[in-house]
């Protein structure tokens, strides 16, 4: 009976925790081994070089970031404000968005990587503007509120402000009550 062989999917997801960690530079087939406990032959069993091993990992992360998330948020609720919700907390969990955030780093030098963030993008703009158009009617305001919803969930992870007193969470909670048009406390909605 021959040795097992370390299964593809190990080898992907240590590319991604490298890629998480210390960018697309830190996946490396030797690093990679290392880590899995293995040597590298068993690696060109299933890639034919380091390339075919980052595909492989954008593959995975687009599933993940999109295929599964639709999945699960078309499982789970029927309300357009708990599916942009939902849909945002599991593309930016502690899981996908340190993946997230090393691709966006990756696809501002390299092509390929570019045009998986667009076509990740793209759709999950889409779900935004799907769900919020629901309860918006103008078009330039759904596709403005798309954006603002797109722009908190990314570009929180970039800020260092404090906020006067209040919870990062509470904040960006209450941002997102603004975007969806979701009542006040006291029972005032936002729209005016």
């Amino acid at each position: 009976m021959g040795a097992l062989r370390t299964p593809r999917e190990k080898w992907v997801e240590a590319g991604l925790r490298a890629l998480a960690g210390g960018g697309v530079d830190a996946v490396r087939v030797e690093a990679l081994a290392k880590s899995l406990g293995v040597t590298k032959g068993g690696f060109y069993g299933y890639f034919a070089d380091r390339d075919a091993l980052l595909l492989a990992m954008l593959d995975t992360w687009e599933q993940r970031s999109i295929g599964d998330v639709l999945d699960r948020v078309e499982r789970e609720t029927r309300d357009p404000r708990k599916r942009v919700r939902l849909a945002g907390q599991l593309t930016y969990s502690e899981e996908l968005i340190p993946i997230d955030l090393a691709v966006r780093d990756w696809a501002r030098r390299d092509e390929v990587a570019a045009g998986y963030l667009r076509r990740v993008d793209n759709e999950r703009m889409r779900l935004l503007r799907d769900m919020i158009g629901t309860f918006c009617d103008d078009p330039d305001e759904v596709e403005a509120r798309s954006l603002l919803a797109f722009c908190l969930a990314i570009g929180h992870h970039f800020l260092a402000t404090d906020h006067g007193g209040r919870s990062r969470v509470d904040v960006r909670a209450r941002a997102g009550d603004i975007i969806l048009d979701q009542a006040r406390p006291g029972g005032a909605t936002t729209a005016q």
